[in-house]
Order: C-alpha cells, then structure tokens, then sequence
C-alpha cells in the first residue's frame, strides 16, 4: 500500500485535504468519487530528508494521472451543473502541477473568449493529443461532453496504472544495470592499480591468465577516452539513423518486434493502446476513419502505423474493420475475432474493452516472464565479473605460495 495526500471539494464547494493509504491512485480516485467528493488532487507521498514527508506532485511533466484527475473533476462539475468556465477556473486554481495549471489558464481564457473547450486544448498537442481533442470536440457537438470527459478519464487511468506496473517492474533490472557498471569501474578504479603495485614488488614471471587480464586492463585504461568517444559516436549515429532516416527507422523498428519476449511486450502493449483508443473515441461517437488517423499517433514504430494506415485504406475501399486488419498480417487473431464479433454483434466499443483487459494481463505475464530471465542472467553477470577479477588477481600470490 502508498502514501496519498489528496486534496478534495465538497458538493457545497468546501475544499479539504488528508492523508490515505492505497493501491494506487487510480482506486484513490474512485474512492474518493464514491464518497461524494470532487477530487482536485491525489500526489503520492515519499519520505525525504530529515524525515519529513515531501510530494511528488511539484513537477514540470504533465503525466496520465494528473489528466485524468482534470476529467474527472470536469466530469462531476459538469454533472453537477457548474458552468464550464467556473469549473476550468476552479481546477486551475487547485492544480499544483505549475505547467497544467498555466495551460489550463489559457484553455479558460480561450473560452472566455468565446472559443469552443476543444479548440482551445487543441493549441497543446504535447499535452492534450487528438484522441482528448477529438473525444472533447464530439462530446461538444453531440452535447454528451461530461460523458465524453468520463471515458477519457478512464482511458487516462488505465494508461496511467499500465504505465506503472512495466515501470515498476524494469525498475530491479535497471537497477542492477547500474550496479554491474558501478562495480566495475570500482575494481578498475582502485582494487586492479594496488595489485598491479604488489606485482611490480614481486617480480617474477605472472601466470599467463593474469597477464592477460593485466593486457586488457591496460588497454582499456590507455585507451578510455577513445572507447568512450568511440561509444558516443556509435549510440549518435543510431539515433541519427533511427531518427532521420526513414530505411534506417523501418529496420530498427522491425528488429525491435523480433527481439524475443521484448517484441511481444511491444506490440502486445500497443494492442492495449489500440483497443483502449479505438474504444473510448467509438463510444464518444468518433467516425471510424478519424479513429484510425488518431491511432497512427499513438506509436512511434513504423511497422505498426504502416499496419494502421493499411487498415484505413482497406476501410476506405469499403471493407470492413475486421477483414481490414486481417490484410495487414500484424494483428494478431483473437483481437480480430473480438473486433469481428464486435461489429456483428453491434457491441465493438465493449468488446474492445474486454479485448484491451485480457492483453493488458498479457503484457504483465509476459514482464515477468522477461524479469524471471533476466534476474539469474544478472546474478551470473556479477558472479562471473568478481570470479574472473578473484583468478587473476589471486593466481599470482598462490602461486607464489606453492613455490
């Protein structure tokens, strides 16, 4: 269980805080909406120096958490009756994020000014994509705007709680990642140079492992500043391939789906993503055609949007959503099926759902999977890094001791 401070509205307008421990956020804020209240804020609470509790919720990035709180604040305003211009007025004030809370100001004063709700969140693509405007935008014209709000709230949360279990879960890789490159340029730093002095003091003919060892260590020592000028140069020219060109973008984008299991995380988290967009904008009344233009944005990965924009044209051509994604050979066939019963069914925004749920428990089977592997790799990492450092540097002294 974490630490919550939240910060709520009553339905008579009185604002109050506390302090409540629970899974995530995201079942803070149901909780909190269940007791009646409006929430304003929910920012985890981390103990910093001196023991004193410190907020994380001070920052510049504008996260999924912090827009669905907005849409769920927007949602119970609404619902409640409360103007759209009283209701952006009181989340920019209560907003504790710097950034949101200016952009929130100038999307009140856009409509103010007579400007539509979308229009003026359409002036902040970084932090309101075309999925938030298009959904706003619909609401507006179908006059189902707190509905609309409602769905992008969920849709945020779920990003949201998704986005934290991959990050919690690579956290113990990362961290030993580091550990292993700590280590090593400890042992390089200050335990080799003291035995190299014993050696020196010694005389004598060395073992031929250590001298070897020795060689390498020497080596890399001569020569650090051009392997890390050279390591630069060669992390620079992949982003410059990856990034600028568009054979280099393609190949890296096809070998990161073939990569064992960490392919499988990709595409299967973008299938998430997918059910979860294309369900939410059809619910809120999205055309078909502009929900597949919005989820071309939703990935960096050529082979992926190269498969969405061909499932949009086979639609174009007058086929329908299922046989379309078929053409491409990248979805894979139980969403086609789910997406086929859909449309036969009249049901497709809720079968996406259920579609985007049964992936999103995919995804987490297949990180633990990929950590259960990763784990014992690391161990013997470490292990065989201190091991060969031992043998070469204790041959010597054995030895030494044998004759």
């Amino acid at each position: 269980m974490k630490n919550f401070k939240y910060v709520v509205r009553t339905t008579a307008g009185e604002r109050k805080e506390g302090l409540k421990q629970s899974a995530s956020s995201y079942d803070l804020l149901n909780w909190l909406r269940e007791q009646g209240t409006i929430p304003i804020s929910v920012d985890e609470i981390t103990v910093g120096t001196g023991g004193k509790a410190k907020s994380s919720s001070y920052r510049k990035r504008v996260k999924s958490g912090d827009l669905s709180s907005i849409c769920w604040q927007m949602t119970t305003m609404l619902e409640s009756g409360v103007p759209i211009t009283a209701a952006l007025s009181t989340i920019a004030e209560d907003i504790e994020n710097p950034r949101l809370a200016q952009i929130m100001k100038e999307v009140l004063t856009k409509v103010e000014g007579g400007e539509s709700f979308s229009s003026g969140l359409a002036e902040h693509p970084k932090v309101f994509n075309k999925l938030s405007v298009a959904m706003i935008m619909a609401g507006e014209t179908g006059g189902t705007l707190p509905q609309a709000l409602k769905r992008l709230a969920e849709y945020f949360g779920s990003k949201d709680k998704l986005g934290k279990k991959v990050k919690g879960a690579l956290a113990y890789p990362v961290f030993m990642l580091v550990f292993i490159i700590l280590m090593v340029v400890v042992i390089m730093t200050f335990i080799i140079p003291r035995f190299q002095v014993i050696f020196d003091q010694l005389g004598g003919q060395l073992p031929a492992f250590t001298r070897a060892f020795m060689g390498f260590y020497n080596a890399i020592r001569h020569n650090v500043v051009y392997i890390v000028g050279a390591l630069v140069a060669i992390v620079t020219s992949i982003i410059l391939i990856y990034t600028r060109t568009q054979k280099g973008h393609y190949w890296f984008s096809k070998t990161f789906l073939s990569l064992p299991l960490i392919g499988k995380v990709i595409s299967n988290t973008f299938v998430v993503t997918f059910c979860r967009t294309m369900s939410t904008l059809l619910a809120s009344g999205v055309s078909v055609l502009e929900v597949f233009n919005i989820l071309t944005t939703m990935s960096n990965n050529e082979i992926i949007k190269n498969a969405i924009v061909k499932t949009r044209e086979r639609i174009v051509e007058g086929s329908n959503i299922s046989l379309s994604m078929v053409s491409t050979g990248f979805f894979p066939n139980m969403l086609v099926k789910m997406v086929q019963i859909g449309e036969e069914s009249g049901s497709l925004p809720q079968m996406l759902e259920r579609t985007a749920d049964y992936y999103e428990r995919k995804v987490e089977s297949l990180v633990t999977t990929l950590l259960s592997l990763l784990e014992p790799v690391m161990i013997v990492t470490v292990g065989a890094i201190v091991l060969v450092v031992v043998i070469a540097l204790y041959l010597p002294i054995f030895s030494m001791g044998k004759s």
